[in-house]
């Protein structure tokens, strides 16, 4: 019988015990969970590698700065470069498309710790998680990057001139995606720790000062550069996307 990424784990570790696995287990099953995470994303990759979709999707993503700058043109100068921003667009768009299979087996992963009742939310929260991730994208791509890359682009235009290289570019535009893609998978992450009892809604709120250190704190570190502009761009829809998990938290879980 053939496997697929979504079929009742044929090849996956057996739960042993009613539920209880030894740790050689848990190590088998998070290699085997793993396993199926790249070969999705690998498969993602494929339809990137054409040279017509990857490079038609670094023009798109060349779009927000021209923009600012019609004229803007990123140089190559190391043989590698083009190829290094080429295949880092297709490990995006990879990733991207194999969310689905990436949050599935992640949960599935974590499944013998669960009720009967708790494991019915796994399709729901892949659906979820998945278009949470593309919402992300999409408000990085029409919302982040148009406002960062004006203001990176101008500051300081009447002493020099920009002239980026496409490999610094790509790398920039693709990790903003990236982090907002993750970002936007906050609310389900709180919905999900209120829903397994980790925490609750009023103990979350309670940590809202924390939670807005944290959030910004993250912003600085995950964010290639060190303008206020951009981390503050990144951490306050953080600190939204807090807000509304603890609603969604105080919705399955009212307590």
């Amino acid at each position: 019988m053939a496997t697929s990424l979504f079929d009742a784990d044929p090849g996956a570790p057996q739960e042993v015990g009613g539920g209880q696995m030894t740790l050689l287990e848990h190590l088998l099953e998070l290699r085997y969970r793993l396993m199926w995470m790249a070969v999705a994303v690998v498969i993602g990759m494929v339809a990137f590698f054409i040279p017509q979709v990857g490079f038609t999707v670094i023009g798109w993503l060349l779009i927000p700065a021209r923009t600012t700058v019609p004229d803007f043109r990123p140089q190559f100068i190391e043989p590698m470069e083009n190829i290094a921003a080429f295949f880092r667009v297709a490990l995006l768009g990879g990733l991207t498309v194999a969310m689905p299979v990436v949050v599935y087996h992640a949960l599935r992963f974590v499944s013998p710790a669960l009720t009967r009742s708790e494991k019915r939310w796994i399709f729901p929260i892949v659906l979820g998680a998945s278009l949470s991730f593309v919402g992300g994208v999409a408000f990085g791509y029409f919302f982040i990057l148009p406002f960062t890359l004006s203001f990176l682009l101008t500051f300081g235009s009447s002493v020099a001139q920009a002239d980026w290289r496409i490999g610094n570019y790509i790398d920039f535009v693709t990790r903003i995606l990236l982090v907002m893609g993750l970002v936007f998978e906050t609310p389900l992450l709180v919905m999900g720790l209120a829903k397994f009892r980790v925490v609750s809604a009023r103990q979350l709120l309670r940590w809202w000062r924390y939670a807005v250190i944290a959030a910004f704190a993250i912003a600085a570190v995950v964010t290639p550069t060190i303008d206020p502009v951009t981390q503050t761009l990144v951490g306050a829809p953080i600190v939204v996307l807090y807000f509304v998990g603890i609603g969604l938290a105080w919705i399955v879980r009212r307590d």
